[in-house]
């Protein structure tokens, strides 16, 4: 077995911090239960440290395409970012399964922290560089973001499953 293919099988070890300019954190809804409402967070953190992958995303930087929908968002009705301005997430474990990652993990967000599963891939090291995209699905319920809206011929504004998506560039800690 080549060095390359067995450093592409493990996950590295040392400190991986974010590199923001290359990396991305979005979430998508489904909404009037036809098509996905999309953001994106452009305040947020990541490392992977020894194994253990850990984030951080300020409520307040969630991206909408429309300002008075992006004050409904920080609003109580979703994040409350006045009592809960930061979404964190800390990994328990991370794992290859075959050619998929998985990170096992809690996610704290509007002050209950609930268990996830993301899964993903890893690529590299390349030049000192890693990257890995993760992906998830929660229902927002569990995190106290219940607001709904009936639609005038039926049918609710929003779903509860909420996908949410980390691609990440992590450079090796000198």
């Amino acid at each position: 077995m080549s060095t390359l293919t067995q450093t592409e099988q493990t996950i590295p070890t040392g400190t991986w911090t974010l590199d923001k300019i290359h990396s991305q954190v979005g979430f998508a809804v489904k909404h009037a239960g036809i098509s996905l409402f999309k953001g994106t967070v452009d305040d947020f953190d990541a490392e992977l440290a020894e194994g253990t992958l850990t984030g951080s995303a300020r409520v307040t930087g969630s991206e909408v395409e429309d300002e008075n929908l992006g004050a409904h968002l920080a609003s109580p009705d979703f994040f409350d970012a006045e009592r809960f301005p930061e979404v964190t997430f800390t990994s328990t474990a991370v794992r290859r399964e075959g050619d998929e990652l998985v990170v096992e993990g809690e996610l704290e967000l509007k002050g209950t922290r609930r268990p996830v599963r993301l899964t993903g891939t890893i690529a590299g090291p390349v030049n000192d560089r890693i990257g890995i995209s993760l992906e998830t699905t929660i229902d927002r319920t569990d995190f106290g973001m219940s607001w709904n809206m009936e639609l005038p011929r039926g049918g609710a504004a929003l779903e509860n499953e909420v996908k949410l998506t980390a691609d990440l560039e992590l450079v090796a800690a000198r």
